[in-house]
């Protein structure tokens, strides 16, 4: 564990010559001064020392006007030397008793932790950036975009699925119950026309045989009273009453032309009943197939659901109660934004601390935006958690601060 005892600047960025020295009783290094002074280089300077510095962060880290740069930070375990040229940096890492550590770098890097985050600028970023962060902070056993991505696709399918069984659900309300007389299958109109045809000349028939029996009865009753004399034709006529009665006995099981006609004229409806059951059968079929779809992709989804929340009860996040959503950072379950100003600061400044368990040092960039209440709790965490933090200000900090004019200490 450790903490900066000295930071010692020359020719860095805007400064000329810096010297700090900590209080070792103190939780706060204030640096303030006006814009422009090379307040900013002083925090550069810890970052620049500890971690190195790139063409395309800081291309000119050498102060204008000079040829070389120096910083020199002291820890209560190292002292690290960076120093820069037109050609390049070299780095030196050594104990405090002299020795050189031969991969200085190296031994940096396990000390260093997440020292680019700074609690401060955390509680600033949007939700989208806050959730990168996070995300870059924490190791997850899953792809947080890629099972979004799986879920987003599953959601949308299931909403489609849902319109599909609402759609057919309004469908299936329209077909009523088949009634209990409803034939499975449409009457043919013609075969019962066929029938009734068939039936109109039953009844022809049996009317023509009815007439001649008539007349048949009318020759015997005449010949009757010629009997003698017709004989032979009442012999005849009477087989013709006798042939002719069997026939008009047999007609009595004639069809029932009245009832064929009922058939008939509602054929049309019983058709259309069972069309529409058959239409109803088909809508309640997709209706099942939609439902049991919809029930299936509902499950995928709670699958993905429960995958995300294993996995974010298995991750380390950097303090208990910390997590995230589709939507950004959340803090006891709700999201980050809503907490107040106090309390996201105290958690950016639990996640600082969880985050450096080495190097026991905080940076906030921007220390204009803390109110009085926020600079007296960021000093009581620090000291709780006996942190240093380092703070740029705008201004002279009350007094309270080292405060950078033109490159050096203001006395």
């Amino acid at each position: 564990m450790s903490k900066i005892v000295r930071l010692e600047s020359t020719n860095y960025k805007r400064l000329k010559a810096v010297e700090i020295l900590p209080d070792p009783d103190g939780s706060l290094v204030i640096v303030a001064g006006k814009n422009g002074q090379g307040k900013s280089s002083i925090l550069d300077s810890i970052t620049a020392a500890l971690g190195g510095v790139n063409g395309k962060t800081t291309p000119k880290p050498i102060r204008d006007g000079e040829e070389r740069a120096e910083i020199v930070l002291e820890t209560e375990d190292l002292v690290v030397t960076r120093r820069f040229t037109a050609s390049g940096s070299t780095l030196t890492v050594k104990s405090p008793d002299g020795a050189v550590y031969p991969k200085g770098q190296a031994k940096l890097d396990d000390l260093l932790g997440k020292l680019s985050l700074d609690p401060l600028a955390f509680t600033q970023l949007s939700d989208r950036d806050q959730l990168a962060t996070l995300l870059d902070l924490v190791e997850l056993p899953f792809d947080p975009a890629q099972l979004a991505a799986e879920r987003k696709e599953v959601f949308d399918q299931r909403t489609e699925a849902n319109r599909k069984v609402k759609d057919l659900t309004t469908r299936a309300a329209e077909y009523i119950t088949r009634p209990a007389n409803l034939p499975d299958e449409e009457v043919s109109v013609s075969a019962l026309l066929s029938e009734y045809r068939a039936a109109q000349n039953i009844h022809a028939q049996q009317a023509t045989d009815r007439d001649a029996l008539a007349g048949a009865q009318s020759v015997v009753d005449s010949i009757n009273e010629q009997i003698a004399e017709l004989i032979k034709r009442r012999e005849e006529a009477e087989a013709s009453v006798a042939r002719l009665t069997v026939r008009v006995e047999d007609h009595d099981e004639a069809p029932d032309l009245e009832a064929i006609q009922v058939q008939i004229d509602s054929a049309e409806q019983v058709n259309a009943a069972v069309r529409h059951h058959k239409a109803g059968e088909k809508v309640r079929a997709a209706l099942t197939l939609a439902q049991q779809e919809a029930a299936e992709l509902t499950a995928g989804i709670e699958q993905i659901d429960k995958q995300k929340a294993e996995g974010l009860a298995a991750a380390k996040f950097p303090i208990e109660g910390l997590g995230f959503d589709e939507s950004g950072v959340t803090y006891n379950g709700v999201p980050f934004k809503q907490a107040s100003s106090a309390e996201q600061l105290r958690v950016s400044l639990a996640m600082a601390i969880a985050l450096n368990p080495k190097l026991r040092v905080i940076r906030i960039a921007d220390g204009s935006l803390l109110d009085t209440d926020n600079l007296a709790l960021v000093e009581s965490i620090a000291r709780e958690n006996d942190y240093q933090v380092w703070i740029e200000m705008v201004g002279d900090a009350g007094g309270r601060g080292i405060v950078i004019e033109d490159g050096g200490i203001k006395e």
